[in-house]
């Protein structure tokens, strides 16, 4: 038999009881053995739960039991987590976790101190939920460079951008819509301001490049600022608004990532990832380009995904771990010179009259898009001409308060509309 333990018992840690309750014959039969929840730690109590009786509330039952291998956290954030993370593995216990803030943030310690141990640090769940991508990245792609990856990475923000697009309703009220049905927490400033895809792309560009790559350093943007106007601009560039988390690797072994709202082709295909669903593309130079998609959170799909990685640790107990850990070095990994082209909407009339626009943007090339609203307009920008963040920033500086947003594009779009 194989004695687990779960740390939190919120959504996930209830989610992966109820898996293991579930599924019990079949993860038996994938391990060759039982796997038996013992231990559940928690700071509350559950008479009513099934596992009420595993229910406790000293972390010494589980680090000090020597018959408990294999630990699950799910306490998210990067405090106690990361405290009794570390006491698992310094006491040579596999360690299973969703927890997408603390590998972004600790996690080449923890992959470290797993490796000391002999036992494996395991975060499949940490990024996409229930969609397989840590795993293929490290072993399915092994073969390959992976030149890029691309992602819708945030079930909340996709299902507000969707709610607004097709419910034709305000940003407000979307997230209102998306709290109200679990899919953001009362706090939602991780999703909407674009924090957690950050972390996610950060971990799947470390998996890439086998270096940490810290997320507080890549530029980010969420979509709180973004208008039922400037969904109708996707509709007349035949696009899609979605939140995208985009790793691209360049020259001399660094890569240029972001996160931002932008535009997608809809024929582009993680367009058709919407409301909750995520959709994660990779290419790679010997594959091409392959796709993952569904449901990037949630209670059963994040929890299958860590169970999945108990499963693995189980049928592997005694074997040296296979997820590498990342190095961490003083190199300047991300390219700070980012480019993209952008759509930039400004007011016009008495602030900024079109000849200005188009002088102060000539270089990259400037194409006119039908206005959606009265005193405005709006401009494709850095289709003719490399673009980066820093020029960009620095023309949107000449037109001053006239600026009202600006919004990347993913692809080259199909433009009948636009002169």
């Amino acid at each position: 038999m194989i004695d687990i333990a779960i740390l939190g018992y919120g959504v996930v840690g209830t989610g992966v009881a109820e898996v293991c309750r579930l599924n019990q014959a079949m993860i038996q039969k994938r391990v060759g053995e039982p796997v038996n929840i013992k231990r559940i730690l928690d700071v509350r109590d559950f008479p009513d739960d099934p596992f009420a009786d595993r229910i406790t509330h000293d972390p010494d039952d589980i680090f000090l039991d020597p018959d408990i291998s294999v630990i699950v956290e799910t306490i998210g954030g990067a405090g106690i987590a990361y405290q009794l993370s570390q006491r698992a593995l310094a006491a040579g216990k596999h360690l299973v976790t969703s927890n997408k803030e603390l590998v972004a943030t600790y996690g080449p310690e923890l992959m470290e101190l797993a490796h000391e141990n002999g036992v494996s640090y395991m975060f499949e769940a940490s990024v996409g939920g229930g969609i397989p991508i840590v795993r293929p990245l490290h072993k399915c792609m092994s073969a390959n460079i992976v030149e890029s990856i691309t992602g819708i990475l945030n079930g909340t923000t996709n299902f507000i951008l969707t709610h607004m697009d097709q419910d034709n309703t305000d940003f407000e009220a979307a997230l209102l819509e998306a709290q109200a049905r679990g899919y953001a927490e009362q706090n939602p400033t991780a999703d909407i301001e674009g924090i957690d895809a950050c972390r996610k792309i950060a971990i799947l560009g470390s998996i890439t490049m086998g270096e940490f790559i810290d997320s507080r350093q890549i530029y980010t943007e969420g979509i709180s600022a973004i208008t039922s106007i400037d969904l109708a601009y996707a509709r007349v560039l035949n696009a899609r608004l979605k939140l995208i988390g985009r790793f691209h690797r360049v020259e001399h072994d660094r890569a240029e990532l972001i996160v931002a709202p932008m535009f997608i082709s809809q024929n582009h295909p993680l367009a058709v990832a919407n409301d909750v669903y995520n959709a994660i593309m990779v290419e790679g130079n010997a594959l091409g380009e392959a796709m993952f998609y569904g449901r990037g959170a949630g209670k059963m799909p994040t929890a299958s995904a860590v169970v999945a990685d108990v499963i693995e640790c189980a049928m592997h107990i005694h074997r040296v771990p296979h997820l590498l850990p990342w190095t961490k070095t003083d190199r300047k990994i991300i390219q700070p010179h980012v480019s993209c082209p952008v759509m930039v909407l400004v007011r016009v009339k008495d602030e900024v009259p079109v000849e200005t626009i188009e002088s102060v943007f000539a270089p990259y090339g400037v194409r006119l898009v039908p206005a959606q609203a009265d005193g405005e307009q709006a401009f494709l920008t850095g289709h003719d001409a490399t673009l980066t963040e820093d020029q960009l920033q620095v023309s949107l500086d000449a037109l001053g308060t006239a600026v009202i947003n600006r919004i990347r594009l993913l692809d080259d779009l199909t433009r009948p509309a636009i002169k």
